[in-house]
């Protein structure tokens, strides 16, 4: 299969699974993807979001421990990030992020036109303080790790487009390490246009496919021993 047609049929894949198993909480309007959506969207991308942080356990485990800060007791995970969420809904209410639980992580989806502008790596001032909000959150739940994903679309050389997706990563990270989140929390990874999650046929999905994701993963205890 060519290239080409390979990403189309990732995004389309992405796409389907994305959209039919995502559910609503009745109660809070909340929306998650369920395990089915969470497996399927593995397979198509090869589990980036569900699989292991950025650097692999070993090295950050490392970080954190320099860095002195602690894990959370395995029976305490859910509820530290429930809180979390709860809180990082609220302070991006109105805004379009997207916060999606994924088991006991978190994802940020952040569409790229909120905070770069075109061909920008800069942390555009309009998105600043979004960014501020998601920073005090991050800044006070410090026992997780934090991976930031860079997204281009298919416009532009892949070369190009790789080094675009890295340094909006880049960005991301050293805003949100002057909002107090600190450096040894935070992986960075650039995928270029490798990892679609709609259609580059049409402005509609290109624009889709610009975005930064923030994944905010929960720190065991056990990872620290």
């Amino acid at each position: 299969m060519k290239a080409s047609n390979r990403v189309l049929a990732v995004a389309a894949l992405a796409a389907l699974v994305t959209t039919s198993a995502c559910t609503t909480d009745p109660v809070t309007g909340e929306r998650r993807l369920s395990k089915t959506a969470i497996g399927g969207i593995g397979g198509a991308l090869g589990g980036y979001l569900i699989g292991d942080i950025v650097g692999g356990r070993n090295d950050r485990t490392a970080k954190i421990l320099g860095a002195g800060i602690g894990g959370i007791a395995g029976a305490g995970i859910g509820a530290y990030m429930d809180k979390q969420e709860h809180d990082l809904r609220a302070r991006t209410a109105g805004t379009d992020v997207q916060v999606i639980r994924q088991g006991d992580d978190l994802i940020l989806n952040i569409p790229s036109g909120i905070n770069f502008a075109h061909n920008s790596a800069m942390v555009a001032p309009q998105f600043r303080r979004t960014l501020d909000q998601v920073g005090q959150v991050l800044g006070q739940y410090d026992r997780t790790y934090v991976d930031i994903y860079g997204h281009t679309d298919s416009t532009g050389s892949e070369s190009y487009n790789q080094d675009l997706s890295e340094r909006r990563a880049e960005s991301v990270a050293d805003y949100l390490t002057t909002r107090g989140v600190r450096s040894a929390r935070i992986g960075i990874r650039g995928f270029g246009e490798m990892q679609p999650i709609a259609s580059n046929e049409t402005e509609q999905g290109r624009a889709a496919n610009r975005r930064v994701e923030i994944k905010v993963v929960p720190i065991p205890e056990s990872d620290l021993r």
